[in-house]
């Protein structure tokens, strides 16, 4: 019971904003960009859990192309590379699938650590869609740094800081890796 009630509420945590880690004292220009990949990674938590809850799909095809076309139009209103910013929006989405069938798994294997409410859809969503246009807007701001001889160093730095700093346990690191890998090019 202690299990199912620390759960939920780690769930309900986890739908509101995380505060950004970024600051004045970190030189990093790609630090807000992969913080923002982290938050919206981190959103998978409540909407796997929402879907266990009611039983729809983990992968949902239709919202995925919604995202991306959303955001490569966004992309070509700042006048940036539409093709670039779909890559990085389908590794994105790639993770998160990911890190939701891997909960959905966990949740299989070990029934006490499933979820017991479905949180609200629609404020995950609503999350997730101001992450992309933040991610967005970092990738328009920091565009020079993403074709920069520096971009690898810059991007590991980055990973490993927001690693640290969210606290994320193995699967989202991993994740965040994958959701990351097309930035430098």
């Amino acid at each position: 019971m202690l299990t199912r009630i620390a759960a939920a509420g780690a769930l309900t945590l986890a739908v509101l904003p995380l505060a950004p880690i970024a600051s004045a004292q970190d030189p990093n220009p790609l630090l807000p960009l992969v913080d923002a990949a982290a938050q919206r990674l981190q959103t998978a938590d409540p909407v796997a859990a929402n879907k266990f809850r009611t039983g729809g799909p983990i992968e949902d095809p239709r919202r995925e192309q919604q995202v991306i076309d959303a955001t490569t139009a966004e992309a070509d209103s700042r006048h940036i590379v539409p093709a670039y910013v779909g890559d990085v929006f389908r590794d994105q989405i790639d993770a998160t699938v990911a890190v939701e069938h891997s909960l959905f798994a966990q949740w299989k294997l070990d029934p006490d650590t499933a979820p017991v409410s479905a949180p609200d859809l629609s404020a995950s969503r609503s999350a997730i869609d101001a992450l992309n246009h933040t991610m967005v807007d970092e990738i328009a701001d920091q565009w020079p740094t993403l074709h920069s001889p520096s971009c690898p160093a810059d991007l590991a730095s980055a990973v490993d800081a927001v690693a640290v700093a969210r606290n994320l346990d193995p699967l989202y690191r991993r994740a965040l890796d994958f959701a990351t890998r097309s930035y430098c090019r």
